[in-house]
């Protein structure tokens, strides 16, 4: 005769007490998260507290957990480059993708020098580089599309400055506790970013579409003005981000909707610099004239 196909625990102690603390957990887990929840409702503040003090907790295991993530993603890598053409392709391949990101911004500096040489002799002698740093952590199963640093308060991090990785730009803090602090990504949707292209400084609005990749929006054209292969870089209208930042280049055309890939991937980006928020010159009559006689050249 066959066996039943479930098995009670009948007169087994241990059976008895692993079934009932497996009850206790579940329902334990589920009451800490209700009391969350009402205590994020209730006392936003207090939330807000309770939220800095766990990721102060978790900042050495999320580091820790940070390095392993890297190298299990470097790994593939590794392999590849070993068994196609030896250990000095992957060398090769990071030299490529540095020596763009070099030639991105040359093209961006001259652009700006033509267009405004005031604001441009600012940009290079005032980077406003507050502290570096380490994403430890993302949120990808979230609503918003943030990553955690391994810095805050103490290293003059607050809420509102750019974050920015050797690639481009990453995003901006949206709020730091002592050690730690909360980067609101450029691929969310609620992170706009002024941007221009470097080839005619035509400019537009970058905004997050959630799923990887930006929108690109074109200010004073009707017609999508944007193609293929163009880099976009960061305009410093508005202030906040400095300008000459590289953000996207674009991937494809979706009717009247630019998609975009940043140039800066916040998984594979090991090391970030958080800067003061961007503060535009006085406009004198000498940067009108400027800021005329550019807006009347990159006109059609």
């Amino acid at each position: 005769m066959a066996p039943p196909g479930t098995r009670r625990p009948g007169y087994d102690r241990k059976a008895q007490y692993s079934l009932f603390a497996s009850y206790v957990i579940a329902i334990a887990g589920a009451l800490v998260g209700l009391l969350l929840l009402v205590v994020s409702i209730a006392d936003p503040t207090g939330f807000n507290a309770l939220r800095s003090g766990a990721a102060e907790v978790t900042r050495p295991i999320s580091a820790s957990l940070r390095s392993v993530v890297i190298g299990i993603g470097n790994l593939d890598e590794t392999i590849a480059a070993y068994i196609n053409a030896g250990s000095q392709n992957a060398a090769l391949r990071r030299q490529v993708d540095t020596n763009r990101t070099k030639l991105i911004e040359a093209d961006a500096i001259r652009q700006e020098n033509i267009r405004l040489k005031r604001l441009l002799r600012l940009t290079e002698t005032d980077n406003g580089v507050i502290s570096a740093g380490r994403l430890i952590s993302s949120t990808t199963t979230s609503a918003a599309r943030m990553a955690r640093l391994d810095i805050g308060r103490s290293h003059g991090v607050q809420p509102g400055m750019p974050v920015s990785a050797p690639e481009g730009l990453i995003g901006r803090v949206l709020r730091s506790g002592p050690n730690t602090a909360d980067v609101l990504l450029i691929i969310d949707e609620g992170n706009v970013v002024p941007v221009r292209r470097t080839s005619d400084n035509i400019p537009g609005i970058s905004s997050g579409r959630g799923d990887g990749t930006v929108e690109i929006r074109a200010l004073n054209t009707e017609s999508n003005p944007f193609r293929p292969g163009d880099v976009l870089v960061t305009s410093g209208i508005g202030g906040l981000y400095r300008p000459n930042i590289p953000v996207a280049i674009v991937a494809r055309l979706e009717g009247d909707r630019t998609v975009a890939i940043p140039l800066a991937n916040p998984s594979r980006a090991e090391l970030i610099v958080v800067q003061s928020p961007f503060r535009p010159a006085e406009t004198t009559p000498a940067n009108q004239a400027q800021s005329g006689e550019a807006a009347n050249a990159s006109a059609p």
